[in-house]
């Protein structure tokens, strides 16, 4: 399935937001994600089916000052 990630283009095969997160190496409880402009809340990630052409921001705090 086709995706856009944070602007990028990606090819998966996650079905949901919780498994593409794991593809894609993000961890912790600390993580901010939207799915089409809509937020989902940690809970509800293992339960947010994706779907071809799905727009997903991955925000996480950088460290460093």
């Amino acid at each position: 399935m086709r995706l856009t990630v944070n602007g990028e283009p990606k090819d998966c095969t996650a079905a949901t937001l919780a498994e593409l997160l794991t593809a894609l190496e993000y961890e912790g409880d600390w993580l901010a994600t939207a799915v089409n402009g809509d937020l989902v809340h940690r809970e509800d990630r293992s339960r947010h089916q994706l779907t071809q052409g799905d727009r997903i921001e991955i925000l996480s705090p950088m460290q460093g000052g």
